[in-house]
């Protein structure tokens, strides 16, 4: 049975968060984890690894749409690099950490929600987890049941 892939979109206020089934085919929507601080957060996310026994982590990338890096692609670099470290240092270093282009997701997000029929209210609670979801996939169509 393969890992799981868990997908994260990562935000100034919150980071949306996905899980694969272990046939690394379908993605599903977590939670959404309000931000507070680097080090919890990346805390936070080991802790998803462990609880859904992960070998890879996906990081949506906020890219612009002529290819170069946009005010959030730095913080979502540093985000990549401190998780990485933390995940050394708590012993977890077979865990790759890649990154997805997410160009689009959010639009992709909003579009599924209000097609649910979603008040904006309840939109703005779940966009973030729907993000997630639409960057896991995405990884997931490409290559998740290959590796």
């Amino acid at each position: 049975m393969n890992k799981r892939i868990i997908g994260l979109d990562v935000g100034d206020k919150t980071i949306g968060v996905a899980i694969s089934d272990p046939l690394r085919i379908i993605a599903q929507g977590v939670t959404t984890i309000d931000r507070v601080g680097i080090r919890k957060d990346t805390t936070k996310i080991i802790d998803f690894v462990k609880e859904y026994d992960c070998d890879t982590i996906v990081i949506g990338l906020n890219i612009n749409l002529n290819g170069t890096d946009s005010v959030q692609t730095k913080k979502v670099y540093d985000f990549k690099t401190m998780l990485e470290n933390k995940l050394r240092s708590t012993g977890l270093s077979k865990v790759k950490c890649i990154f997805e282009d997410e160009r689009f997701t959010t639009v992709i997000a909003e579009r599924v929600l209000i097609d649910a029929d979603l008040s904006r209210k309840k939109r703005k609670e779940v966009i973030d987890k729907q993000s997630a979801i639409i960057i896991l996939q995405s990884y997931l169509d490409s290559n998740g049941s290959n590796i």
